[in-house]
């Protein structure tokens, strides 16, 4: 289903493994790709376990943004939020997070946790602006399967 932006309609979709590069080029632009995470390696595991919940945005064939979800049956989360620097300010990340949250809702899921990188001020008042807040918990992690080679 076509929404509108105040540039173009943008159509959001299921991800399609013929949209690997171009998502992978969306992720460098965006600078979320890190050297310990493969962005390959994150696709394909993505597309195991709730592949629907991996979706693209694209204005006149071309993708313009993703975003990727998971539901675990107690919380939901997003990763790879991302839209391209010429289009932002136009409401594609807005819609492709309400998109991603209606998807959750509809698994059941009562709650999305997301984590954005400290120094990343204009992405934590982007949240914001959606009615996010910082639950006060400190985010901890362990790598179980490298990706650097």
């Amino acid at each position: 289903m076509p929404l509108m932006s105040n540039i173009r309609p943008m159509n959001i979709r299921a991800f399609s493994i013929a949209d690997e590069s171009a998502v992978i080029e969306l992720w460098d632009r965006c600078d979320l790709v890190r050297s310990w995470n493969d962005p390959r390696k994150d696709i394909q595991r993505k597309l195991t376990t709730q592949p629907e919940l991996f979706l693209v945005g694209e204005i006149g064939g071309k993708i313009v943004g993703s975003v990727m979800a998971g539901y675990d049956g107690h919380r939901g989360w997003v990763n790879y939020l991302a839209v391209l620097p010429e289009h932002r300010k136009g409401g594609l990340g807005r819609m492709l997070m309400q998109r991603v949250e209606t998807a959750l809702k509809e698994c059941g899921c009562p709650k999305l946790n997301l984590q954005v990188r400290s120094t990343n001020h204009e992405v934590v008042e982007f949240y914001t602006r959606l009615g996010y807040a910082q639950d006060q918990v400190v985010s901890l992690g362990k790598r179980l399967i490298p990706d650097a080679t």
